[in-house]
């Protein structure tokens, strides 16, 4: 079990297919990563959500003092402590250069590895099948006992289902959960704030529901620019 992981870690895990490592909802998937580094700060009591929603969503600011271990954590943080920005186009500026750092973090950790193929013996491809998919199987056991069976989520399950919701990948998940309209209801609730969970911090809620508002404008934005090409 791998108890030290990010939450952008355990996302990135869960959004890459098991066989191929293509991530569901790649159109979004800057936004999502993004999102999931601003939710660990504010876990972590460095960042606050300020204002009302507006355009972009809410401001985020960095509080808090000293320099956090974890390089990717500092290098977000940093960002975030240039000036106040609004949600949404901070995510892009988080979330922008993220996917390759974090899937490298993934094979360090033993968990997925890269593979060199070739399509029809002539074109080259990359894959990221999964190597070790124990700490993958129980991130997704607690995300379907809180969305199938109704229990409470901890405060880092609660981000992660906040998260897939709003970034569209909850049903496109391999392997896949058990989809249904009970489940949609359950994600949307989560996604929207209403955790059910004692102790999560204001913070932590507030930042997690301004992320997950803002990438699911993303996701809109994406699906409807596809269907009109």
């Amino acid at each position: 079990m791998q108890n030290d992981m990010l939450l952008v870690e355990d996302l990135m895990m869960l959004l890459l297919d098991d066989e191929t490592g293509t991530p569901a909802a790649a159109g979004t998937l800057h936004y999502t990563l993004g999102g999931a580094v601003l939710v660990e700060l504010a876990l972590r009591g460095r960042v606050e959500t300020e204002g009302g929603e507006g355009l972009n969503g809410p401001k985020v600011l960095a509080v808090g003092d000293g320099s956090l271990s974890d390089p990717l954590l500092q290098s977000a943080y940093e960002k975030v402590a240039e000036r106040p920005r609004r949600v949404q186009p901070l995510l892009l500026h988080i979330g922008g250069g993220l996917r390759k750092p974090v899937i490298d973090r993934l094979i360090e950790r033993g968990l997925i590895r890269r593979e060199k193929k070739r399509v029809l013996g002539v074109f080259p491809m990359t894959m990221l099948p999964a190597e070790d998919t124990g700490h993958e199987a129980e991130l997704r056991r607690k995300i379907r006992a809180v969305l199938e069976d109704g229990e409470s989520p901890d405060t880092r399950t609660g981000a992660l289902i906040a998260l897939l919701s709003s970034s569209g990948a909850l049903p496109a998940l391999r392997p896949p959960i058990k989809w249904s309209g009970k489940v949609y209801k359950r994600a949307k609730e989560i996604e929207k704030g209403h955790w059910g969970a004692e102790g999560v911090s204001t913070a932590v809620t507030r930042t997690a529901v301004a992320i997950a508002v803002s990438t699911a404008a993303v996701s809109i934005s994406v699906v409807t620019s596809a269907s009109t090409q």
